[in-house]
Protein backbone atom coordinates (compact mmCIF):
# COMPACT_ATOMS: atom_id res chain seq x y z
CA UNK A 1 0.00 0.00 0.00
CA UNK A 2 1.73 3.28 -1.35
CA UNK A 3 -1.59 5.41 -0.72
CA UNK A 4 -4.17 5.64 1.86
CA UNK A 5 -7.10 4.47 0.53
CA UNK A 6 -10.36 5.73 1.84
CA UNK A 7 -14.20 4.38 1.81
CA UNK A 8 -17.13 6.48 3.40
CA UNK A 9 -20.27 4.59 4.65
CA UNK A 10 -23.42 6.51 4.88
CA UNK A 11 -24.31 7.33 8.44
CA UNK A 12 -28.07 7.39 9.35
CA UNK A 13 -29.53 10.15 11.26
CA UNK A 14 -30.68 8.58 15.03
CA UNK A 15 -33.47 9.84 17.12
CA UNK A 16 -33.36 13.27 18.80
CA UNK A 17 -32.63 11.51 22.01
CA UNK A 18 -29.36 9.70 20.98
CA UNK A 19 -26.67 9.05 24.08
CA UNK A 20 -23.96 8.21 21.35
CA UNK A 21 -21.12 5.39 23.13
CA UNK A 22 -17.74 7.05 21.72
CA UNK A 23 -15.33 3.84 21.61
CA UNK A 24 -11.82 4.37 20.88
CA UNK A 25 -9.72 1.40 19.83
CA UNK A 26 -6.78 0.04 18.30
CA UNK A 27 -4.68 -3.25 18.61
CA UNK A 28 -0.62 -3.88 16.87
CA UNK A 29 -1.79 -7.30 15.07
CA UNK A 30 -0.56 -8.97 11.68
CA UNK A 31 -3.40 -8.77 9.44
CA UNK A 32 -2.78 -10.97 6.44
CA UNK A 33 -5.79 -8.99 4.15
CA UNK A 34 -6.30 -5.60 5.17
CA UNK A 35 -7.96 -4.79 1.82
CA UNK A 36 -10.47 -7.68 2.51
CA UNK A 37 -10.94 -6.74 6.27
CA UNK A 38 -11.89 -3.16 5.29
CA UNK A 39 -14.46 -4.77 2.83
CA UNK A 40 -16.02 -6.72 5.24
CA UNK A 41 -16.27 -3.95 7.87
CA UNK A 42 -17.62 -1.57 5.54
CA UNK A 43 -20.24 -4.00 4.67
CA UNK A 44 -21.26 -4.21 8.67
CA UNK A 45 -21.25 -0.15 9.36
CA UNK A 46 -23.13 0.12 6.16
CA UNK A 47 -25.89 -1.63 7.95
CA UNK A 48 -25.76 -0.11 11.48
CA UNK A 49 -25.70 3.58 12.64
CA UNK A 50 -22.19 4.45 13.15
CA UNK A 51 -19.40 7.20 12.48
CA UNK A 52 -16.24 8.01 12.90
CA UNK A 53 -13.40 6.45 11.30
CA UNK A 54 -11.57 3.14 11.74
CA UNK A 55 -7.71 2.69 10.20
CA UNK A 56 -6.69 -0.97 8.42
CA UNK A 57 -3.19 -1.76 8.01
CA UNK A 58 -1.06 -4.76 7.74
CA UNK A 59 -0.18 -3.91 11.64
CA UNK A 60 -3.49 -3.63 12.95
CA UNK A 61 -6.25 -1.41 13.66
CA UNK A 62 -6.94 1.46 15.26
CA UNK A 63 -9.95 4.46 15.40
CA UNK A 64 -12.31 5.23 17.84
CA UNK A 65 -16.05 5.01 16.13
CA UNK A 66 -19.52 6.52 17.84
CA UNK A 67 -22.64 5.29 17.21
CA UNK A 68 -25.57 3.78 19.73
CA UNK A 69 -25.22 0.80 21.98
CA UNK A 70 -26.09 -2.07 19.65
CA UNK A 71 -23.97 -0.96 16.69
CA UNK A 72 -20.75 -0.25 18.79
CA UNK A 73 -20.97 -3.72 20.50
CA UNK A 74 -21.81 -5.27 16.45
CA UNK A 75 -18.22 -3.69 15.72
CA UNK A 76 -16.49 -4.91 19.03
CA UNK A 77 -17.89 -8.18 18.53
CA UNK A 78 -16.90 -8.01 14.34
CA UNK A 79 -13.09 -7.79 15.43
CA UNK A 80 -13.02 -9.76 18.41
CA UNK A 81 -14.26 -12.80 16.16
CA UNK A 82 -11.57 -11.64 13.57
CA UNK A 83 -9.20 -12.32 16.34
CA UNK A 84 -8.30 -8.77 17.72
CA UNK A 85 -8.75 -10.24 21.27
CA UNK A 86 -6.04 -7.68 22.61
CA UNK A 87 -7.92 -4.36 21.59
CA UNK A 88 -6.99 -1.45 23.91
CA UNK A 89 -10.61 -0.21 24.33
CA UNK A 90 -12.27 2.79 26.13
CA UNK A 91 -15.75 4.02 25.96
CA UNK A 92 -17.29 7.14 26.55
CA UNK A 93 -20.39 9.37 26.20
CA UNK A 94 -21.34 12.11 23.88
CA UNK A 95 -24.74 14.04 24.06
CA UNK A 96 -23.97 15.19 19.96
CA UNK A 97 -23.18 13.75 17.27
CA UNK A 98 -19.08 13.36 17.38
CA UNK A 99 -18.52 12.78 13.81
CA UNK A 100 -19.80 13.64 10.31
CA UNK A 101 -18.79 10.65 8.47
CA UNK A 102 -18.09 6.98 9.08
CA UNK A 103 -14.60 6.69 6.84
CA UNK A 104 -12.61 3.44 6.83
CA UNK A 105 -9.13 3.75 5.58
CA UNK A 106 -6.74 1.77 4.97
CA UNK A 107 -3.12 2.86 4.83
CA UNK A 108 0.30 1.64 5.34
CA UNK A 109 0.19 2.38 9.34
CA UNK A 110 -2.26 2.63 12.06
CA UNK A 111 -0.49 5.72 13.53
CA UNK A 112 2.11 7.17 11.16
CA UNK A 113 5.51 7.48 12.54
CA UNK A 114 7.38 7.09 9.37
CA UNK A 115 10.22 4.87 10.61
CA UNK A 116 10.26 0.87 10.62
CA UNK A 117 9.40 0.23 14.26
CA UNK A 118 8.28 -3.36 15.72
CA UNK A 119 5.76 -2.47 18.57
CA UNK A 120 4.40 -6.19 19.15
CA UNK A 121 8.02 -7.30 19.71
CA UNK A 122 9.76 -3.90 21.02
CA UNK A 123 7.82 -2.63 23.43
CA UNK A 124 8.53 0.01 27.02
CA UNK A 125 7.45 -0.74 30.49
CA UNK A 126 3.54 -0.37 30.71
CA UNK A 127 2.31 1.79 33.67
CA UNK A 128 -1.04 1.76 35.23
CA UNK A 129 -2.02 5.27 36.52
CA UNK A 130 -1.04 4.73 40.02
CA UNK A 131 2.20 3.21 38.73
CA UNK A 132 2.01 6.49 36.59
CA UNK A 133 1.81 8.73 38.98
CA UNK A 134 4.84 7.62 41.60
CA UNK A 135 6.71 7.09 38.31
CA UNK A 136 6.70 11.06 37.18
CA UNK A 137 6.83 12.06 40.90
CA UNK A 138 10.51 11.13 40.66
CA UNK A 139 13.47 13.57 39.73
CA UNK A 140 15.10 11.19 37.53
CA UNK A 141 12.59 10.81 34.52
CA UNK A 142 12.43 12.71 31.57
CA UNK A 143 8.45 13.24 31.14
CA UNK A 144 7.82 13.15 27.23
CA UNK A 145 4.08 14.06 25.67
CA UNK A 146 4.22 12.40 22.32
CA UNK A 147 1.10 14.63 21.35
CA UNK A 148 1.30 17.56 18.93
CA UNK A 149 1.62 21.10 19.73
CA UNK A 150 -2.36 21.91 19.73
CA UNK A 151 -3.19 18.61 22.06
CA UNK A 152 -0.26 19.73 24.58
CA UNK A 153 -1.74 23.64 24.67
CA UNK A 154 -5.58 22.02 26.00
CA UNK A 155 -3.55 19.64 28.49
CA UNK A 156 -1.03 17.81 30.22
CA UNK A 157 0.83 16.36 32.72
CA UNK A 158 2.25 18.22 35.29
CA UNK A 159 6.08 18.36 34.41
CA UNK A 160 5.69 16.58 30.82
CA UNK A 161 7.93 18.49 27.50
CA UNK A 162 6.26 19.22 24.61
CA UNK A 163 8.32 18.63 21.74
CA UNK A 164 6.64 21.04 19.61
CA UNK A 165 5.62 18.73 16.50
CA UNK A 166 2.78 19.08 14.65
CA UNK A 167 2.08 15.28 13.35
CA UNK A 168 3.92 12.01 14.85
CA UNK A 169 5.72 12.09 12.32
CA UNK A 170 7.99 14.69 13.48
CA UNK A 171 8.70 12.61 16.77
CA UNK A 172 11.63 11.28 15.51
CA UNK A 173 13.44 13.44 14.39
CA UNK A 174 13.04 15.27 17.76
CA UNK A 175 14.15 12.24 19.42
CA UNK A 176 17.43 12.54 17.24
CA UNK A 177 17.85 16.22 18.02
CA UNK A 178 16.71 16.61 21.72
CA UNK A 179 16.32 12.95 23.35
CA UNK A 180 19.79 11.03 21.82
CA UNK A 181 22.06 12.26 24.80
CA UNK A 182 19.87 11.02 27.40
CA UNK A 183 19.88 7.22 26.37
CA UNK A 184 20.85 6.57 30.18
CA UNK A 185 18.25 8.16 31.69
CA UNK A 186 14.73 6.86 32.90
CA UNK A 187 11.70 7.83 30.03
CA UNK A 188 8.33 7.87 30.46
CA UNK A 189 5.86 9.12 27.39
CA UNK A 190 1.87 9.30 27.19
CA UNK A 191 -0.22 9.74 24.46
CA UNK A 192 -4.18 10.03 24.13
CA UNK A 193 -5.02 6.63 23.77
CA UNK A 194 -1.73 4.69 24.16
CA UNK A 195 -1.34 3.80 20.27
CA UNK A 196 1.33 6.64 19.73
CA UNK A 197 3.59 5.22 22.94
CA UNK A 198 3.33 2.37 21.66
CA UNK A 199 5.39 2.85 18.60
CA UNK A 200 7.47 6.15 20.67
CA UNK A 201 8.41 3.59 23.20
CA UNK A 202 9.74 1.12 20.50
CA UNK A 203 11.31 3.71 18.82
CA UNK A 204 13.78 4.62 22.08
CA UNK A 205 14.49 1.27 22.62
CA UNK A 206 14.99 0.45 19.07
CA UNK A 207 17.62 3.71 19.52
CA UNK A 208 19.90 2.48 22.86
CA UNK A 209 17.47 3.88 25.53
CA UNK A 210 17.96 1.83 28.67
CA UNK A 211 14.37 2.50 30.34
CA UNK A 212 11.72 3.53 28.89
CA UNK A 213 7.88 3.83 30.34
CA UNK A 214 4.32 4.12 28.82
CA UNK A 215 1.18 5.08 30.06
CA UNK A 216 -0.60 2.02 29.38
CA UNK A 217 -4.06 3.29 27.78
CA UNK A 218 -2.91 6.45 27.58
CA UNK A 219 -4.53 9.64 29.03
CA UNK A 220 -7.78 8.37 28.25
CA UNK A 221 -7.75 5.45 30.87
CA UNK A 222 -5.91 7.81 33.26
CA UNK A 223 -8.76 9.91 33.57
CA UNK A 224 -11.18 7.24 33.79
CA UNK A 225 -9.53 5.86 36.49
CA UNK A 226 -7.77 8.32 38.49
CA UNK A 227 -9.43 10.44 41.34
CA UNK A 228 -9.34 13.80 40.25
CA UNK A 229 -7.45 14.79 44.02
CA UNK A 230 -5.04 12.64 43.11
CA UNK A 231 -4.27 13.65 39.39
CA UNK A 232 -1.11 15.10 38.17
CA UNK A 233 -3.17 16.02 35.25
CA UNK A 234 -3.35 19.57 34.19
CA UNK A 235 -6.53 21.29 31.77
CA UNK A 236 -8.18 18.93 29.48
CA UNK A 237 -7.41 16.09 27.15
CA UNK A 238 -7.69 17.07 23.48
CA UNK A 239 -9.64 14.68 21.46
CA UNK A 240 -10.42 14.22 17.88
CA UNK A 241 -14.12 14.46 17.64
CA UNK A 242 -16.64 16.84 17.93
CA UNK A 243 -16.34 17.09 21.79
CA UNK A 244 -12.96 19.22 21.44
CA UNK A 245 -11.79 18.13 25.46
CA UNK A 246 -12.84 15.59 27.73
CA UNK A 247 -11.53 15.80 31.46
CA UNK A 248 -12.01 13.45 34.96
CA UNK A 249 -13.94 10.65 34.50
CA UNK A 250 -14.35 11.17 30.67
CA UNK A 251 -16.93 14.49 31.09
CA UNK A 252 -16.29 16.29 27.86
CA UNK A 253 -15.08 19.52 28.84
CA UNK A 254 -15.62 23.30 28.57
CA UNK A 255 -12.90 23.73 26.17
CA UNK A 256 -14.01 24.63 22.06
CA UNK A 257 -12.15 23.88 18.82
CA UNK A 258 -11.14 26.33 16.63
CA UNK A 259 -12.86 25.83 13.15
CA UNK A 260 -10.50 28.21 11.17
CA UNK A 261 -6.77 26.02 12.73
CA UNK A 262 -7.99 23.43 14.62
CA UNK A 263 -6.65 24.37 17.82
CA UNK A 264 -8.67 23.86 21.23
CA UNK A 265 -9.67 27.13 22.93
CA UNK A 266 -10.65 27.69 26.73
CA UNK A 267 -13.39 29.73 27.94
CA UNK A 268 -11.04 32.22 28.59
CA UNK A 269 -9.69 32.65 25.46
CA UNK A 270 -13.29 32.75 23.89
CA UNK A 271 -13.94 35.96 25.28
CA UNK A 272 -10.83 37.70 23.68
CA UNK A 273 -11.70 39.97 20.89
CA UNK A 274 -8.96 37.79 18.70
CA UNK A 275 -12.03 35.12 19.09
CA UNK A 276 -14.82 34.88 16.40
CA UNK A 277 -17.15 31.40 16.38
CA UNK A 278 -15.83 29.62 13.43
CA UNK A 279 -13.55 32.41 11.62
CA UNK A 280 -10.33 33.26 14.45
CA UNK A 281 -8.78 32.45 17.59
CA UNK A 282 -6.04 33.88 18.99
CA UNK A 283 -4.07 31.54 17.90
CA UNK A 284 -4.61 32.10 14.42
CA UNK A 285 -6.16 35.57 13.71
CA UNK A 286 -3.13 37.07 12.53
CA UNK A 287 -1.78 33.98 10.59
CA UNK A 288 -4.92 33.68 8.22
CA UNK A 289 -5.75 36.87 4.87
CA UNK A 290 -9.20 39.04 5.22
CA UNK A 291 -10.27 37.17 2.40
CA UNK A 292 -9.83 33.79 4.20
CA UNK A 293 -11.93 35.17 7.28
CA UNK A 294 -14.32 36.42 4.58
CA UNK A 295 -14.63 32.80 3.71
CA UNK A 296 -14.60 31.16 6.78
CA UNK A 297 -17.37 33.80 8.11
CA UNK A 298 -19.83 32.20 5.00
CA UNK A 299 -18.90 28.75 5.75
CA UNK A 300 -20.36 29.25 9.45
CA UNK A 301 -23.99 31.04 8.79
CA UNK A 302 -24.38 27.86 6.06
CA UNK A 303 -23.92 25.53 9.08
CA UNK A 304 -26.14 27.66 11.83
CA UNK A 305 -28.89 27.83 8.84
CA UNK A 306 -28.27 24.07 8.02
CA UNK A 307 -28.55 23.60 12.05
CA UNK A 308 -31.67 25.48 11.61
CA UNK A 309 -33.66 23.94 9.28
CA UNK A 310 -32.96 20.24 11.08
CA UNK A 311 -35.05 21.90 14.12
Amino acid sequence: MNATVEQLAPVAEPASNTVWVVAALYQFRQVQNPAELRERLLSLVQRINLCGTLIVADEGINGTIAGDRDAIDQVHQFLLNEGFNGLEYKESLSQDKPFRKMKIKLKKEIVTLGVDVKPRDLVGHYLNPQEWNEMISRDDVILIDTRNDYEFQAGTFKGAIDPKTETFREFPEYVKQQLAEHKDKKVAMFCTGGIRCEKSTSLLLQEGFEEVYHLKGGILKYLEEMPAEQSLWQGECFVFDGRTAITHGLEEGQNEKCHACGWSVTPEERALPSYEHGVSCLHCIDKTSDMKKASFRMRQSQIVAAKRKRL
